[in-house]
């Protein structure tokens, strides 16, 4: 709790000279550094991939080839709100939400067969 207050606060107000003011700057200085530091390396990446999930899904079309994150391949049949139906081969077809499908896909590459 000390360390905590020492942060918060600084030095207590009895300390000689001026150097109670350096240790306030100090510790705001060192909070700006901490949260920025804590913007670039947490939630910057995560808002980026969150658009970029996003993107993804509203750009499915009939024809795109898509794996699931269940490892599922297959290629878009059709395209609902929320959901696809896809040809996972073999006649077989399943109907998927947008959120299972998976951003390391072949997603815009159609089936050159």
């Amino acid at each position: 709790m000390h360390l905590f207050h020492m942060l918060l606060f600084g030095q207590p107000q009895g300390a000689p000279g001026g150097e109670a003011g350096k240790s306030n700057y100090s510790s705001l200085l060192f909070l700006l550094v901490l949260i920025v530091v804590f913007y670039l390396f947490f939630i910057r990446p995560q808002v980026k991939k969150t658009k970029d999930q996003k993107n993804f899904q509203e750009s499915l079309a009939k024809g795109d080839n898509v794996i699931t994150v269940g490892g599922i391949h297959g290629k878009i049949l059709e395209v609902h709100e929320t959901s696809v139906t896809i040809d996972t081969g073999g006649g077989a077809k399943l109907r998927v939400e947008k959120s299972a499908l998976s951003m390391g896909t072949t997603a815009g590459q159609k089936d050159k067969k």
